[in-house]
């Protein structure tokens, strides 16, 4: 993970090329676009539990 000294850089550095005003658009679209990406993953993490839990559900049914 880096360090303060690390993000502060990085913060500059973005705004030098950005430039103030675009820098907020830029931070809002990121952030829609991860939480997007997380929702996504979200919902393949839920449907591959959902298989599992049908598989085992099955499972037991054929074991009695």
């Amino acid at each position: 993970m880096p360090g303060p000294l690390s993000l502060i850089v990085i913060a500059v550095v973005a705004l030098l090329i950005f430039g103030p005003k675009k820098l907020p658009e830029l931070g809002k679209a990121f952030g829609s676009s991860l939480r997007e990406f997380k929702n996504a993953t979200k919902g393949l993490v839920d449907d591959d539990d959902d298989d599992v839990a049908t598989k085992k559900k099955e499972e037991q049914k054929e074991l009695r």
